[in-house]
């Protein structure tokens, strides 16, 4: 089983041993490939998805490669089909604030995972304020090319720590490490703000204020 970049990155943060969720598994290609790795020992693997269509193709290609022993399939929204023997959850190719929904509606699953692995397509600088609210902690940041585009790619897992507003702007293991890929996705980004604060109307205070005051740190952390 081929995998992009970003999800063989996903992939390969996921524990062996664990009990996992795949939310939004589309066709359920990360799980497949999960679930033939030799050295995954997975206890449990779920691959679910809120949509009939993309779960009967998921069910397609598990059943080709034999695999409907191993990969239990769920319909439902989010983490309504969430049950306690999972301790992973794998939230991947979503937009930021529908992760954070997703999760703030079941917060009394929090207790029993011990783990989530998300790629946020945007918002993750809140997307990592909220799970350290909620009592996680940034375990892995990684940035992974596919293409033209720069993902990135979190683990959390639970423990307290604190972090400053830059470290939660950038990522405090992404400004540890930086690195050519680093300085790429934050061009990016600076070139971003600076277009929309064109783009802006002049009575946006709050915002206005907020993209230059961003554009700000990314010049000083960037130079």
């Amino acid at each position: 089983m081929m995998i992009n970049n970003r999800l063989k990155k996903v992939g390969d943060l996921v524990e062996a041993e664990s009990s996992f969720l795949d939310i939004g598994c589309d066709h359920a290609f990360l799980d497949i490939y999960l679930a033939r790795k030799k050295d995954g020992n997975f206890k449990k693997i779920v691959a679910s998805d809120n949509k009939e269509g993309p779960l009967k193709q998921a069910k397609k290609n598990i059943e080709m490669y034999q695999l409907q022993n191993k990969i239990e399939l769920r319909l439902g929204e989010g983490l309504d089909i969430y049950t306690e023997d999972i301790d992973t959850i794998i939230i991947s190719g979503m937009g930021g604030r529908n992760m954070i929904g997703i999760i703030k509606n079941h917060l009394e699953a929090v207790k029993t995972i011990k783990t989530m692995i998300l790629s946020p397509n945007n918002y993750q600088s809140d997307v990592k304020r909220f799970l350290v609210s909620i009592g996680y902690q940034v375990k892995e940041e990684h940035l992974v090319k596919e293409g033209k585009i720069i993902y990135q790619v979190l683990k959390f897992v639970k423990g307290k720590k604190k972090y400053t507003k830059k470290e939660f702007f950038f990522g405090p293991l992404l400004l540890e490490k930086k690195g050519n890929l680093f300085n790429e996705y934050y061009q990016r980004e600076l070139k971003s703000r600076e277009i929309l604060l064109t783009l802006l109307p002049k009575n946006y205070y709050l915002r206005r204020w907020k993209v230059k005051k961003e554009i700000k740190l990314l010049k000083e952390e960037l130079r």
